[in-house]
């Protein structure tokens, strides 16, 4: 099995080397991630990107989805899968679909029709200061077991013939295994925005609430499995298909 391993913190980021580290016994794994921190840009592409050799792989001065439309088309075209992370923080609820890098390298593969994962490590902010917190691999090591287990056995079991990608958050290792969850993204939202002279600051107050041990999601969500520290896995499609419905009918006929 060839593997295209992809980030958006960055190749140098110590959760894709330890990814790196699960999945080479299991796979012939090539890392194409971003030369730096690409964090937050969603599907944002470039047209032009420079690419350097890697000790993993290649290094691309781009974004996430840059480096798999790169590894796909031009530098690993015979990928099996695609994962993408271990992302330093956790991807949770629907509205952070859009905005994760992590994600977004899994949703642009499955736009080829290549099955991807991206796989993200909650870190605990009540317990640490996320700001300077700097994971070494033993702290990845539920994250390396899960995709490890997942590039084995997803593809055999034909979990891909339902789903287009998985997004999956691991909790931070503590030396005790995890259940696996199957789950759906999370529907609360709670962003705020403070106005001072001059500025506006953005407030995801979810953060707030998590580092307080607040869980307002209901079960069978994948924040409420993370902080209840199991496993979540949500599968998820990449097509945005809409659907045709009477009153869309009405609104085409008055026009």
């Amino acid at each position: 099995m060839n593997v295209l391993l992809t980030n958006d913190d960055g190749i140098e980021e110590t959760g894709l080397q330890a990814l790196y580290e699960a999945l080479s016994p299991v796979a012939d794994v090539t890392a194409i991630a971003p030369a730096k921190d690409q964090s937050a840009v969603g599907r944002s592409m470039s047209s032009r990107v420079a690419v350097d050799e890697h000790e993993l792989g290649y290094a691309i001065h781009g974004t996430p989805a840059d480096c798999v439309v790169a590894g796909l088309e031009a530098l690993a075209p015979e990928t099996d899968l695609v994962v993408s992370g271990c992302n330093r923080g956790a991807n949770l609820g629907q509205y952070v679909l859009g905005r994760s890098g992590t994600i977004s390298a899994a949703v642009e593969a499955a736009f080829f029709g290549v099955p991807a994962v991206a796989v993200s490590m909650y870190i605990p902010t009540g317990e640490v200061d996320y700001t300077t917190f700097d994971p070494g691999v033993e702290e990845y090591a539920e994250a390396m077991r899960v995709a490890r287990h997942v590039a084995e056995h997803a593809l055999e079991e034909g979990v891909f013939e339902e789903a287009d990608y998985l997004n999956v958050n691991v909790p931070l290792a503590d030396g005790e295994p995890c259940e696996m969850e199957i789950t759906t993204p999370s529907t609360v939202y709670d962003m705020g925005a403070d106005r001072t002279e001059g500025h506006i600051t953005l407030v995801d107050r979810i953060w707030n609430r998590m580092a307080e041990g607040e869980v307002v999601d209901p079960e069978g969500t994948d924040r409420r499995a993370i902080m209840e520290r199991r496993v979540s896995v949500s599968p998820l499609t990449a097509s945005h298909t809409p659907y045709q419905h009477d009153a869309l009918d009405r609104l085409a006929a008055m026009y």
